[in-house]
């Protein structure tokens, strides 16, 4: 994959997923609200708590694809991209297309989820 078009489309990506973990943050954060100024039985309660706790998974999920941008651009600019980065072989641009922060090849990657 062309460097320019991956960092173009990591930058972009990092911007929509920071903007989507602000949401999901301040999701949470009405949830957290909303389990204070509830009252009621004990099955109103949990609604609020269950969907904290999704808010806040989706929110960690959010931090994590940042993470994995971050590293992406810091190959980049080490000139490490489109390199595994457990065995230095190179990623397809097929699979940098579907997924430009990709780390492994495909192999690699099914053989880490195997184990």
């Amino acid at each position: 994959m062309d460097q320019g078009v991956a960092r173009e489309r990591l930058t972009a990506e990092r911007a929509e997923v920071t903007r989507l973990l602000k949401d999901a943050v301040s999701a949470g954060e009405q949830d957290r609200g909303t389990e204070v100024d509830e009252t009621g039985d004990y099955a109103d309660s949990a609604q609020p708590l269950t969907a904290q706790g999704v808010d806040d998974a989706i929110a960690e999920g959010f931090r994590a694809r940042i993470a994995a941008i971050d590293r992406a651009l810091k190959r980049l600019d080490q000139g490490s991209y489109g390199k595994s980065i457990l065995s230095g072989d190179p990623i397809p641009d097929d699979r940098l297309d579907a997924d430009p922060a990709a780390e492994l090849t495909i192999a690699e990657a099914r053989a880490r989820s195997q184990s």
